[in-house]
């Protein structure tokens, strides 16, 4: 767990495993639709799911090639054999999203309409089912479109308590919670001269012993 003693230290030790962690998310974004939409099929399956099963549903859709599928139940059964929640749900999700913003060209034309990674980040959470605030920052995050925002899962809260942050982890994370736990998270940021990208894996890393998405 990072506390006040400890966040300096812990972060000069891995900044350069968390800068590479970066450099690789920046790369997807100039890779292609099916590398965008595997990282959203990730984001959507980790959504009150662990990012271990997220990460085996992304893989076994990419293996079976269900990414730019129709099928709902394949889909389905990838995500229920990876031990993600709501599997049927977030297989609607997948397939709704996928039309969405790329079969209809909905992420570019997103991203050429909001310049402000702010707006961008509201349409997906406002326009995609399956991408609340957190996930929508999560995919922005991972696929290199914006660094700024905070994801903010279980593992982040108790280490914003333990570094004094916030005085525990909320009940339940409406829009106005999230956005005052994230101004107090990046004016955090700000004072300890680390970005809120590097602190989001670093505090992740301190939970789970590595640096992952």
């Amino acid at each position: 767990m990072l506390t006040p003693d400890n966040v300096h230290a812990r972060h000069a030790a891995k900044r350069k495993e968390i800068e590479q962690r970066l450099r690789d998310f920046a790369a997807i974004r100039s890779m292609g639709d099916a590398i965008l939409l595997s990282e959203l099929s990730f984001c959507i399956s980790a959504a009150n799911s662990s990012a271990e099963a997220a990460s085996r549903a992304q893989k076994g859709l990419n293996e079976k090639n269900l990414l730019f599928s129709h099928d709902a139940s394949a889909i389905s059964s990838v995500l229920l054999s990876s031990h993600v929640r709501f599997h049927k749900n977030k297989a609607k999700y997948l397939i709704e999203a996928r039309k969405k913003l790329f079969d209809e060209k909905g992420l570019e034309k997103a991203m050429q309409g909001r310049k402000d990674s702010v707006l961008l980040r509201n349409f997906l959470a406002d326009e995609v089912l399956g991408l609340g605030m957190k996930e929508a920052g999560h995919f922005l995050r991972n696929t290199g479109l914006a660094h700024e925002f905070a994801i903010l899962d279980r593992h982040i809260l108790k280490n914003l308590v333990s570094l004094g942050v916030i005085d525990e982890p909320p009940k339940t994370l409406t829009r106005r919670r999230y956005l005052d736990i994230e101004k107090k998270m990046l004016e955090y940021c700000e004072k300890s001269k680390i970005p809120i990208a590097h602190l989001d894996l670093l505090m992740w890393s301190e939970q789970t012993g590595r640096i992952f998405k």
